[in-house]
């Protein structure tokens, strides 16, 4: 087996945020717990994954401190699982995957779920990058600056 190797000291915010929720157990236990799941027997049912690896995916989502675990909502002895701010502030990714999926991965007539605002029941209106004065961006309208590796010292 190949081991995992940690992008968490890379220069690059995307290889970091990978490597807390970079693989698609983590993304969809995301999803859940936004959709309102909070149990362990919940997530495994609707997921359909091995106790073991739910265990693990949960267990580190807690240490990065996307979940946290909190007593039952109904007083039983069992915990929750809910987000933390900084898991809450996954949600436009979660949302942005989704609407590439429906981009890109939908027949026009297949049946799939829709994201509705709550209060209205309305579709949720596309994700758009803007400039800080409000002007729609492409990806060709940006450009990353990198930053400069670190040097080691001779010796």
């Amino acid at each position: 087996m190949v081991k995992r190797v940690s992008l968490w000291d890379a220069g690059c915010p995307v290889a970091r945020a990978l490597d807390v929720i970079g693989d698609w157990w983590s993304l969809l236990i995301i999803r859940d717990a936004f959709d309102g799941v909070t149990r362990f027997g919940e997530f495994q049912t609707g997921l359909g994954i091995a106790k073991g690896i739910l265990a693990t995916r949960l267990r580190d989502l807690t240490v990065r401190g996307i979940l946290q675990t909190a007593p039952a909502s109904d007083g039983s002895a069992y915990k929750d699982y809910v987000l933390t701010e900084k898991g809450r502030g996954l949600f436009l990714v979660i949302v942005a995957l989704r609407q590439w999926g429906e981009d890109h991965l939908y027949l026009p007539d297949d049946p799939r779920s829709a994201l509705l605002e709550t209060e209205t029941g309305a579709r949720v209106a596309r994700l758009e990058l803007r400039a800080q004065d409000g002007r729609p961006l492409n990806w060709s309208d940006t450009h990353v600056k990198k930053i400069q590796p670190l040097t080691k010292p001779r010796g």
